[in-house]
């Protein structure tokens, strides 16, 4: 697993020579100290490479992070499950190590996939043009095999609940936003009650990612291929469209950028697809009907974006360990994706 490597920092809350042991308990090879050190913009879990400098192996480590944590987030064990159970599907996943505690701080440790992470416009622009075009159609299908999954005999159908998936993501960020935020945001309370009375019918129940975007998989560097999708802690049962409609907005196109955060608009370079292209991919490898329920999910997604960078933002106040390289998203930030849902909201005609 490699994100973004050469920018990282030192792990000093990892007992180093208790994880070499712990590894060589579970028959991994470990002929070295260990070194450890921070990767990823991801601000939630966080995330370490663990490297075995003589011995030529490495891993990867997860970990919640410091300080105080709102109910339910977090959870590494549950995120071990869902690894573990989707080992042998078609889903695109790092084999697992096992999970270990420390210090009664539950550690996710996972092999390390070598290739991409196109978490910063440097590393895209890297790629050639027709790799790049095979980053979404890619990231589309992943979706459907995601959405394929099934959930009676992996041991998944007991995962979440199956009530009605958007009620559900409705009140669950609605209540992060009033745990976490940081300042008053009307803009953003107006569209919470937008989308309450805009919640479309039920269609099915399925395994769903919650947060799978570019910086969330690890592509061929040869090809644009998904070779791992990572960072499961949002997974659930829901809706497939949810997963579709956060993928759609997480790939923002020229014009779309967020000036407060420029490493967020790789998908907008030369040679990516377009959102249009995602959809069609995904309708095609999955056999669904993609309807205009699919405006919904596009603006559910935005707003939750902002809610979780507010929840960042408060988290590094509150901890600055907790602030990965760059620092957490800023207020302009979050504000912006309020406003790009209101500009969706109009679009899709939900505001009328």
């Amino acid at each position: 697993m490699r994100a973004a490597d050469a920018r990282s920092g030192a792990a000093r809350d990892i007992d180093l020579e208790a994880l070499a042991a712990w590894l060589a308990g579970r028959g991994e090879q470990v002929t070295g100290p260990l070194t450890a050190r921070r990767v990823g913009l991801g601000q939630s879990n966080l995330t370490y490479r663990i490297d075995d400098a003589r011995g030529g192996s490495s891993w990867v480590l997860r970990r919640p992070p410091h300080g105080s944590l709102l109910p339910t987030a977090h959870d590494i064990a549950r995120e071990h499950r869902i690894l573990a159970a989707l080992a042998g599907t078609q889903v695109p996943v790092p084999a697992v190590v096992g999970l270990r505690g420390e210090a009664g701080v539950d550690q996710l440790v996972m092999e390390y996939v070598d290739g991409a992470v196109l978490d910063s416009v440097e590393i895209a622009r890297a790629l050639p043009l027709p790799v790049r075009a095979g980053v979404g159609p890619s990231l589309a299908r992943t979706l459907a095999a995601i959405h394929a999954v099934d959930l009676e005999r992996t041991g998944l159908h007991d995962l979440a609940s199956h009530r009605p998936y958007a009620e559900r993501q409705l009140k669950r960020w609605s209540r992060q936003w009033e745990q976490s935020r940081t300042r008053d945001l009307p803009s953003l309370d107006r569209l919470t009650e937008l989308l309450r009375r805009r919640v479309p019918a039920r269609h099915t129940l399925c395994l769903v990612h919650g947060d799978l975007h570019v910086r969330n998989v690890i592509c061929s560097p040869s090809t644009g291929a998904v070779r791992a999708a990572l960072d499961w802690e949002l997974s659930t049962l829901g809706d497939p469209m949810a997963d579709l409609g956060t993928l759609l907005a997480y790939w923002p196109e020229p014009g779309e950028v967020p000036a407060a955060r420029p490493a967020l608009g790789v998908t907008a370079l030369p040679g990516f697809t377009r959102r249009d292209t995602l959809i069609a991919t995904y309708a095609e490898a999955s056999g669904r009907e993609v309807g205009p329920e699919l405006g919904f999910w596009h603006v559910l997604a935005v707003w939750k974006i902002a809610i979780i960078g507010e929840g960042v933002l408060r988290r590094a106040r509150d901890e600055p360990r907790n602030a990965a390289e760059g620092g957490p998203p800023s207020t302009a930030y979050i504000d912006h994706m309020v406003d790009q849902a209101w500009v969706l909201a109009g679009h899709y005609g939900l505001g009328l």
